[in-house]
């Protein structure tokens, strides 16, 4: 049990390198602090709108110079359009100046964004696709129907030849050509009538592709103007009384935006304009999932790596606390290799690891960096495919890009047979059977994805039941398809099987469970090099 300077267990430390001392600087999340943040979401919960945009919270467990107990809460950017709320830390000095030039621009992204909306779901781009298919379908019958004539031609041509001579021959096997010649003006009529109706429709869906472009270039240019002012304008401030400015602390690189809008940040910056000595801080995510799928409602979360971490360092110096324990290396699971040769390494990827480094700084730890780790970085390691950082199983690298370029392509071309295991939160009464319900993702809701008729794109997942485990169901899914989230949403929406995988929050499961009870059991896929078929299985560890 690893203990912060109160004495209360530890269970993530905010680190950061003094930019004067060079010192390793730490501030503990301690349980103490996971519990005041959790009233935070029980009040959240009943105040917060039940579609509320997803963002950073967060609690700072400090003390007066009188010794009393205070608890500060933030959010990070804006909580409903404002950035100054009653009872919580008001944003980092300097915002004020950029004040008007932050509400007009704000109002221009919205603009914007609703216009990119609007665009991206013009009733043409539907219309294009249905129409689409149905030429498609249409000239493929109609294919097939000269198809037929041509061969009956042949037949007859070949009757003709038997039984005929001159002039009377010569006619006979003229009206066989008028009738091919016939067919193909009736496919090139097809065609004319085609292009005659899609064309309009395609013509459109170009011209909105196109002003979304000029759109998103000019989203660009007003976030990056407007964060540039605000970085400018925003000065820290760190235990020792030093105060700085974001371009001054970060002179390299691009400055990501929303850097200093964090709660890290807001909150550390204002125990030391307060004279108040920071014991433990939490942070957590609430609301909708975040876009790349990594923050979850009700989950803790360190620093992230591209904002807050370049700044923790600065921000604790001067802190003044009783002695913090050294750091210590929590010792990582090995990797289980399950097959490899000079092209190819298979791994038993455990739960809770990720495929590949994610952006922040407590998701550098995955399935590649460690392999790296152990082969050298000089090393080529190139990931084929992904599984969820809940899911696991077997994963796949390559170890050239030829071999890489291979599996990609039978990926495409769905060569590759994948076979996972489940446990559902219920029974179902379904022996076996195909799933075919269209996916998509709305992208003011990522990474959840839905059923959606209408923009979903096909996803088809084969199940079979292996059995009832208690009050739960075990099956066998196939899936034919490779959406993401395919396999949780067609488990757990009403059309598919009705009940969520164990221990899926995101899509509706709250069962108390240590894991989502999903696993890549198996993989079958043609060897780059020997062209043979590899096999390769895991057993199931639920």
């Amino acid at each position: 049990m690893i203990l912060g300077s109160e004495g209360d267990q530890v269970s993530y430390w905010y680190e950061g390198i003094c930019p004067y001392s060079g010192e390793l600087l730490r501030l503990p999340r301690t349980l103490q602090a996971e519990a005041i943040a959790k009233r935070l979401m029980q009040e959240l919960g009943h105040i917060s709108p039940k579609n509320a945009e997803g963002k950073m919270y967060g609690v700072l467990l400090a003390k007066s110079s009188r010794g009393e107990r205070l608890v500060l809460k933030a959010f990070s950017g804006l909580l409903n359009g404002k950035s100054h709320l009653e009872g919580w830390v008001p944003p980092i000095a300097g915002r004020e100046k950029v004040a008007i030039e932050e509400s007009i621009t704000l109002s221009k992204l919205a603009a914007i964004k609703r216009e990119l909306i609007e665009l991206s779901e013009i009733p043409e781009r539907r219309e294009y696709e249905q129409k689409s298919q149905e030429y498609a379908v249409q000239l493929q019958a109609l294919r097939d129907r000269h198809q037929v004539s041509k061969q009956e031609r042949q037949v007859k041509r070949s009757q003709l030849l038997a039984s005929l001579t001159g002039k009377e021959l010569e006619i006979a096997l003229k009206d066989l050509d008028r009738e091919s010649q016939q067919e193909k003006i009736t496919r090139r009529d097809f065609r004319r009538d085609r292009d005659r109706v899609l064309l309009p429709l395609k013509a459109m869906i170009v011209e909105a592709d196109s002003k979304m472009q000029i759109l998103k270039q000019q989203r660009r240019e007003l976030s990056r103007t407007l964060q540039t002012q605000m970085h400018n304008a925003y000065v820290l401030t760190n235990f020792a009384g030093e105060t700085r400015s974001l371009r001054e602390l970060i002179t390299e690189g691009v400055m990501p935006t929303g850097m200093g809008d964090c709660c890290a940040p807001k909150l550390l910056h204002y125990a030391a304009t307060h004279d108040l000595i920071p014991l433990a801080m939490a942070e957590f995510w609430w609301g909708h999932p975040s876009p790349d799928g990594y923050k979850i409602q009700g989950e803790f979360y360190g620093a992230c790596v591209e904002r807050c971490q370049p700044l923790m360092g600065f921000l604790l110096s001067g802190r003044r606390a009783s002695t913090i324990p050294p750091a210590t290396k929590t010792a990582k699971q090995p990797l289980s290799i399950i097959y490899e040769d000079e092209y190819l390494i298979a791994i038993a990827k455990p739960t809770e690891l990720l495929s590949i480094p994610g952006r922040y700084f407590d998701t550098q730890d995955s399935v590649l960096s460690r392999l790296r780790q152990s082969f050298g970085t000089d090393v080529p390691i190139y990931p084929v495919h992904r599984l969820d950082r809940q899911t696991s199983g077997v994963l796949l690298f390559a170890r050239d890009l030829e071999a890489l370029r291979s599996l990609s392509k039978q990926f495409q071309k769905r060569e590759i047979h994948k076979i996972y295991e489940a446990l559902l939160s219920g029974k179902i009464d379904r022996e076996q059977g195909t799933i075919d319900l269209p996916l998509w993702g709305n992208p003011e809701n990522r990474p959840y994805q839905q059923v959606d008729w209408q923009r979903g794109k096909p996803s088809v997942t084969k199940f079979r039941l292996l059995g009832q485990v208690g009050n739960y169901s075990r099956i066998e899914f196939i899936p034919l398809t490779g959406r993401t989230h395919q396999l949780r949403v067609h488990s757990a929406d009403p059309q598919g099987l009705g009940v969520p995988i164990l221990g899926d929050r995101l899509y509706g499961c709250h069962a108390a469970t240590s894991r989502l009870h999903l696993h890549a059991r198996e993989l079958t896929f043609k060897h780059p090099r020997s062209q043979e078929y590899i096999h390769l299985q895991i057993p199931v560890p639920f």
